[in-house]
């Protein structure tokens, strides 16, 4: 989905938006017709925009991964007469949004020891995979965009090398996306379901066939322990994710935290909360000791991202 906002720099950086609309994305041929219809909905001229997009940006333009759609933040700006118009990554635009989360925003994994402007990680299992990070520069922190997301899927039991195996007959390069995100969940469900080790029950293939998007109902259907093939496909999800976010935790050493953003982390975060996916992440050998002393917390305010991409645009606001 796309989500349009409206800020007002009176509420300051994290005040909320007075309007809010959201798109179906792929119902869309581009970004464009929607925040025309978006300002033509609250009659708003902005004095500066934030888009945080789901895809690398270069040059201030991005193609979006998982859609057809390129898009320039110079045309935006001429086309709809706004003065400052940005583009950044979506997960960057988390990232700018952590530092100013409160308690409640966020749920505890594990405690661990912050370390003063230690290094913070962001990884969000969402449609795709997103992965940021925060640095400190020694006046603040600087949103540091990735496409950690993409890089390859590293398996580490025998379930886990059969299930790489099973989807290199139709990928080349079989990333961590390919399996952590709300996008290509279901084919955890589809190998485990050709495998023929658990049935599938007559009422969930009813159910998954009329599905639009099957992964939301394969997570309810795990969550509430339903049906034995969507607990297993919830279960090595969580063990892949685990192992994703122990390898960003030994590349950036984030000391500040790591935190766990997109929809669906927020989700299943009971789920996060059992032991199992603490000890998956800190299974690095000698370095789990260090591993167990940073935090990890899920962000469970989904809307994270877009107050980041606010905040972002309110600061080019008042730069003097």
């Amino acid at each position: 989905k796309t989500t349009l906002a409206l800020f007002s720099t009176e509420k300051g950086l994290t005040g909320p938006p007075l309007h809010t609309v959201n798109y179906a994305s792929q119902d869309h041929d581009s970004l464009e017709p929607l925040i025309a219809d978006f300002l033509q909905h609250t009659q708003a001229q902005p004095l500066a925009a934030c888009l945080g997009v789901a895809g690398p940006v270069a040059q201030q333009q991005a193609q979006i991964t998982n859609l057809p759609w390129q898009i320039s933040a110079a045309a935006i700006s001429q086309r709809f007469h706004i003065p400052t118009t940005l583009l950044i990554n979506d997960l960057q635009a988390v990232a700018v949004a952590v530092p100013h989360l409160t308690p409640s925003q966020l749920g505890a994994i594990n405690a661990g020891q912050p370390l003063p402007n230690g290094t913070m990680a962001i990884i969000a299992p969402g449609t795709g995979l997103g992965v940021s990070s925060l640095i400190w520069t020694g006046a603040g922190y600087q949103a540091c965009a990735s496409e950690g997301g993409h890089s390859a899927f590293s398996p580490r039991t025998p379930l886990e090398i059969e299930l790489l195996q099973h989807l290199q007959q139709f990928h080349d390069h079989v990333s961590f996306e390919r399996l952590c995100s709300g996008r290509f969940l279901p084919g955890i469900y589809d190998f485990l379901r050709e495998r023929e080790k658990y049935d599938e029950p007559s009422w969930l293939r009813a159910d998954l066939a009329q599905a639009h998007d099957r992964t939301p109902l394969i997570i309810s259907t795990a969550l509430a322990g339903q049906a034995d093939i969507c607990v297993a496909t919830l279960n090595l999800f969580v063990q892949i994710l685990a192992t994703m976010v122990g390898n960003i935790a030994v590349t950036l050493l984030p000391t500040g935290g790591i935190f766990l953003g997109g929809g669906i982390s927020a989700r299943i975060f009971q789920r996060l909360q059992q032991p199992d996916f603490f000890r998956t992440i800190i299974n690095k050998g000698r370095f789990s000791d260090l591993l167990a002393s940073m935090p990890i917390h899920t962000i469970l305010d989904t809307q994270a991202g877009l107050y980041g991409a606010a905040i972002t645009a309110i600061r080019t606001i008042e730069r003097p």
